[in-house]
Parts: structure tokens; sequence; C-alpha cells
């Protein structure tokens, strides 16, 4: 599955269309100048580029996503662990916590988490 590396100014644009989607495309340069103080001319060129890449579309001036917010997340969440701890959840998490103790509350949720993963097997 393709990459969708987005830089940080990328990602708050993106944010825009997760916020507020689906969102007619003048009403996403108006908050582009808002919000980034985007030209008109910017908005419609990083919206034709995540077009482009697969992670937004635009359909008759009315721009969604095509990757959601947590499929994106979750994507580059999964390439951070496969780049910097060769795949090996359990190492990244070891490393997570070398320097500072998970609470019990975080320690529960993963717990939930991990039980929820044995049952959709």
């Amino acid at each position: 599955m393709e990459s969708y590396k987005l830089g940080v100014v990328e990602t708050r644009f993106a944010d825009l269309v997760w916020d507020h989607e689906p969102i007619g495309s003048g009403e996403l340069v108006r908050l582009a100048g808002e919000e980034l103080d985007w030209k008109k001319s910017t908005t419609y060129t990083v919206i034709k580029k995540l077009c482009d890449r697969g992670i937004l579309k635009n359909e008759n001036s009315v721009v969604s996503s095509v990757v959601s917010r947590e499929q994106y997340l979750a994507r580059q969440s999964r390439q951070f662990v496969e780049d910097t701890f060769e795949g090996s959840l359990p190492g990244f998490l070891a490393a997570f916590t070398k320097e500072e103790a998970l609470s019990d509350q975080e320690i529960e949720a993963l717990k939930a988490v991990i039980d929820n993963l044995g049952r959709k097997a």
C-alpha cells in the first residue's frame, strides 16, 4: 500500500478537510486563508496535489477525503514502527515507556485494545 506521508502544513490542511468534510472548494479556500494564511492559488495547488496522491478527492467542487484521519494516523503509526523499530511493536512500547511509566489507566486501555484484537480474529 502506498505511503501517505504528509508534511506539517499538508497535515494542517488535511485536518481542515477532515474537520469540515464534505466541504465546497470555495469554503475551503476561505478556511485555508483564515487558518493557514494561504492564497486561493495555494489552496487549489494543495487540493490537486493531495487528490493526485489519493488522499483527497474533488468532485464537482466538493472536497472530501479518500483516506480518513484515522486511516492516515494508523498508516503513519505503522510506518514509524516499521522504520524505527524494525516492525516490532513490543520494541516501540519498551522504548516509549523507558523514561516514563504508563499510568494505570493507560495500561488498562492497552489491555482492552489487546483483548479486542483477539476477538477480531
